[in-house]
């Protein structure tokens, strides 16, 4: 049921006509209450798509009623009149609900620069008021792909109170967020700062270190609604540690289905200075090209993974540093170990531990191998 797993809220996913109209291309979630605290977190890029620019102004009172989004277009790069479309987008969904156009986030996605249809958003918008039910949950997943081959949903219920969110995604995922909407609900009773925290944290360990190809998007947003409905007030940390666990579930959902990969990689570095000496390694060799063609050709080549994480500002010793590839130790203390031959690399998932010897922190970021597939796929995405 997606983010209508949580009592509170309704949804609808339907064809507006901005992908043709035998495609779902408009998604409404409408929080109905009695409780309407949001939080978000946006794109760092600083080329901003006009719907990002709206929703912050939106949130800062940590009230939102409904959210509104669309694929078929990222309205970004589009203009004083692409604002307007965003603006008269929000009026829309207001006068349908009987709400204030300030309590209506809005997200687009899809190919920036291309202005989108006004009228066909302000029908839909209308369409999808009306549509609107407790089992929309499902329809608005598939409303909000764009190259996805599949909709991201997760649910995660505690002791009286559930969380539920959806996603989508599947390229351009990189720090700061991604080519990447996600909206998560929950009918706990949490106030906007308590929502804000805990979305924070929880992107911090899941959206946030997942880094499929090292671009960022202009259009990232994940949002966290709380209706309030289930009557349930749950500790802060407990609450946190919930939404972690619903945000690494949808962040590893997109991994599986970014575009054209047939590797699902997993960076885990032990054994680092500090907790961000861990990030930027992994991430420093889930940006690596070479390295992710090599497991593209199943190729455990280590001496890729010691070059990228050479380039950091980290705290090691390169000459200290252990790798292993899914399971084998193929270096040890910068030095030849195992046979690479006895690495297997023909399973999509793939483990890499790198071990720093510089200390107690660790991290683990996500990313996958390039292809032949994620080439084509972005070089023909306009057409």
């Amino acid at each position: 049921m997606s983010v209508t797993a949580a009592s509170g809220f309704t949804a609808a996913g339907i064809a507006a006509g901005l992908k043709g109209f035998e495609k779902r291309d408009l998604a409404l979630v409408v929080n109905e209450g009695p409780l309407r605290s949001a939080a978000a977190v946006f794109t760092s890029n600083r080329a901003k798509a006009n719907p990002i620019i709206w929703s912050e102004q939106v949130i800062a009172d940590g009230t939102v009623s409904a959210i509104v989004l669309n694929s078929g277009g990222a309205n970004c790069f589009t203009g004083a009149e692409g604002f307007q479309t965003t603006h008269v987008t929000a009026e829309a969904v207001g006068e349908a609900l009987g709400v204030s156009a300030g309590d209506v986030l809005v997200c687009s996605t899809g190919l920036i620069g291309e202005q989108l249809d006004r009228a066909k958003l302000v029908d839909g918008a209308h369409l999808a008021a009306v549509e609107r039910s407790e089992k929309g949950g499902a329809d608005a997943a598939e409303a909000i792909m764009t190259t996805d081959s599949k909709p991201k949903t997760a649910v995660v219920r505690q002791g009286g109170w559930t969380i539920g969110g959806m996603a989508k995604g599947a390229g351009m995922l990189a720090p700061g967020l991604a080519t990447m909407l996600v909206v998560i609900t929950t009918d706990a009773v949490l106030l906007p700062a308590e929502l804000d925290a805990a979305l924070r944290e929880a992107t911090r360990v899941s959206f946030d270190r997942l880094d499929s190809d090292g671009c960022m998007s202009t259009n990232d947003q994940v949002t966290l609604l709380a209706s309030g409905a289930s009557g349930y007030e749950p500790e802060q940390h407990a609450f946190t540690a919930a939404l972690v666990e619903l945000c690494q579930d949808l962040a590893r959902q997109l991994q599986a289905d970014a575009e054209g990969a047939s590797h699902d990689i997993a960076i885990e570095v032990v054994g680092a200075a500090s907790e961000d000496d861990a990030v930027e390694v992994g991430r420093a060799v889930a940006r690596s090209n070479l390295f992710k063609a090599a497991v593209f050709g199943n190729d455990p080549n280590w001496g890729r993974v010691l070059a990228a994480i050479g380039t950091t500002d980290a705290a090691f010793d390169p000459y200290q540093v252990d790798v292993s590839m899914n399971g084998v130790r193929v270096c040890s203390a910068g030095g030849p170990d195992r046979p690479r031959t006895e690495v297997d690399l023909r399973p999509r998932a793939v483990h890499v531990l790198i071990d720093l010897h510089a200390g107690g922190e660790q991290a683990t970021v996500l990313t996958n191998d390039l292809t032949h597939d994620y080439v084509h796929e972005n070089s023909a995405y306009a057409s």
